[in-house]
């Protein structure tokens, strides 16, 4: 089932935003929600302003049975159904509508952490590559929450070194059955699970290795469960080891092909790193709310805290980061939607080719994931300066949402680890001709030995120019880092993380700030009256941006050259990072007073 009809959005290639221009009709923004996806929205934000809210105390506490009860009532209301095919009990919505359940639903992390695992790395494995006989059996479970789901990748040794685990798994001589030993940590929802999908290298009779992944009820014999691990933050959700000691389980039960488990684990992990965004979204937005009204409410110096500068920063300053993570979100799922949109002109998507074309933009789900993790840490310490010493007491949700946060930096690969995939992934598809990146290179490097030019690459006619002017800029700067690095290093640049974390984070922050410039002409354009917000937000976005993005390039032209070479490079990048820098104490006011007023996240 889609809510979407037919549209202009493009289905542009996973990382192409790097090398080609979009206009604000052809990205999808939150403000093009359609009449469904609106009561979507709008249910979602009900539920959890009414169950999840009121039973904080309880699920932080795990009072037996309480997280497994919130996840049924969200069941009954179809959020953990979104994903699975009709067939099985699923509603099979569109890539927006599901983002829209994640993103509004994350008010408590422990929930959405639990929730996100369910509906997502516990469920598409089997979505993707179950048998029908394994479809059939175990997804209406997993629909209903009858069953919750859980993970088994990592292990003690092997966290983002996932393809090194030590897990076993051998078959019988007969053939009926494969008997797995080993343990896995750090599994969610461990402790509530009815079903673990568990990775394992099948030893086969020559020693060869091969790896894979299984389907394991919760009551086969020699499964156990360890004790519930103490945590940091989310306190709610179930954190436990998983120990398989002599697990016979039958032979039908392998998911997938022998030896294919690492195309499992990597594809599904994608949109876990694309819902965990949209959760950062979430719960930026709620952490935001309490900022702007303590900001208010609280009085010093004879007035409301709000009309200080300061505070006025660190509001408008976790408001612009929330608009580009939300807008990345957003931009993201409809390319999907569009592309599978393509597909069923002629026929209903597959599996497999749902799973392509999230596959697609896992370049665009690794930025999001680094940048939303990354913005609901700031938003939430910048919570907790706000509300100063209350907001380091366990009284207020200030200390909660700060705890809670850090472990998005950590799950569905580290942030370190993330960096490296979209770097390596650009590189990688340049070198096999997916991505014309090669060329566009050799342009920004002919341009650069031609002299200076006045043509800045935006319209001086349209709205937010200064802004566009940046994004051009910063999309210069980023080719000329990526062709200075690969003359220098070659094959061997992937050795240099250093370098390929500088440039993922000048490739994330275009995409970043051309989600929101992209978003806020749309606004513009159709008269929205959070548009000279939208607008404010992304000047603050724009000046933050190009100078992470020069302070990166100086780095990486600093470890490929010396000299002479290395005077004439930092030239070259003082004329392409040249721009006039925007009024961020007006901007900063206006989008604090915007917010203010409506006494939460403006836009």
């Amino acid at each position: 089932m889609s809510t979407h009809t037919e549209s202009p959005i493009v289905a542009a290639p996973g990382g192409s935003f790097l090398i080609e221009s979009r206009i604000p009709a052809e990205i999808f923004t939150h403000e093009d929600l359609n009449e469904e996806q609106q009561q979507v929205a709008a249910t979602a934000a009900r539920f959890a302003r009414e169950e999840i809210q009121p039973a904080i105390e309880a699920i932080e506490a795990k009072q037996p049975g309480v997280m497994i009860g919130v996840l049924r009532k969200a069941a009954d209301l179809g959020f953990t159904a979104v994903d699975i095919p009709e067939e099985y009990g699923g509603l099979n919505l569109d890539k927006v509508s599901s983002i829209l359940i994640t993103d509004h639903i994350s008010t408590l992390a422990s929930f959405s952490t639990a929730f996100g695992a369910h509906i997502g790395i516990a469920s598409l494995p089997l979505i993707w590559y179950g048998t029908e006989e394994q479809k059939q059996r175990y997804l209406p479970k997993l629909a209903t929450c009858e069953w919750i789901g859980a993970y088994g990748l990592s292990e003690a040794s092997s966290g983002s070194d996932a393809m090194h685990i030590r897990t076993r798994a051998v078959l019988s001589a007969d053939g009926s059955h494969y008997t797995l030993n080993g343990e896995k940590q750090w599994i969610t929802n461990c402790g509530i699970a009815g079903l673990y999908t568990v990775f394992a290298k099948i030893i086969e009779p020559d020693g060869s290795e091969k790896f894979s992944a299984f389907l394991i009820e919760r009551d086969t014999p020699g499964l156990s469960v360890g004790n519930e691990e103490h945590k940091l933050g989310i306190h709610g959700s179930s954190t436990c080891p998983l120990v398989l000691t002599d697990c016979k389980i039958p032979a039908a039960n392998l998911l997938g092909e022998a030896g294919k488990g690492h195309h499992i684990a990597f594809n599904v992990l994608n949109v876990g790193r694309f819902k965990l965004c949209s959760a950062c979204v979430g719960g930026a937005r709620f952490a935001l709310t309490h900022m702007v009204r303590y900001a208010k409410e609280r009085h010093a110096f004879g007035k409301s805290i709000a009309e200080f500068g300061m505070i006025q920063r660190k509001i408008s300053m976790s408001v612009a980061r929330l608009f580009a993570a939300e807008s990345m979100v957003y931009r993201t799922a409809g390319m999907m939607d569009a592309r599978l949109e393509q597909i069923g002109s002629d026929h209903a998507p597959t599996e497999q080719e749902t799973r392509t074309t999230v596959e697609e933009y896992a370049i665009e789900c690794s930025i999001m994931k680094v940048y939303g993790s990354e913005m609901l840490s700031f938003v939430t310490d910048e919570l907790v300066a706000t509300m100063g010493g209350y907001g380091y007491v366990e009284e207020y949700p200030a200390e909660r949402l700060y705890r809670d946060a850090r472990i998005n930096r950590i799950f569905e690969g580290t942030n370190e680890i993330n960096r490296l995939i979209v770097s390596g992934w650009i590189m990688k598809r340049a070198m096999k001709g997916q991505l014309p990146v090669m060329a566009a290179i050799k342009r920004v490097m002919d341009e650069i030995m031609e002299p200076p030019s006045f043509d800045n690459g935006a319209d001086g006619d349209l709205p937010l120019t200064r802004e566009a002017t940046v994004v051009a800029a910063m999309k210069k700067i980023a080719l000329f880092m990526a062709g200075v690095a690969s003359q220098r290093f070659m094959k061997a640049l992937e050795n240099e993380q250093e370098i390929m974390a500088d440039l993922a984070d000048t490739i994330s922050q275009i995409f970043a700030l051309e989600s929101a410039l992209l978003r806020a002409r749309k606004m513009n354009d159709s008269g929205k009256a959070s548009a000279p917000v939208a607008a404010a937000i992304t000047g603050l976005l724009a000046d933050e941006s190009i100078a992470l993005a020069e302070q990166a390039a100086r780095r990486v032209l600093v470890a490929c050259a010396e000299g002479d070479a290395l005077q004439m490079q930092l030239a070259i990048l003082r004329r392409l990072a040249r721009f006039t820098p925007g009024d961020a104490v007006a901007f900063s006011r206006a989008a604090t007073a915007a917010a203010v007023a409506a006494e939460r996240y403006p836009i």
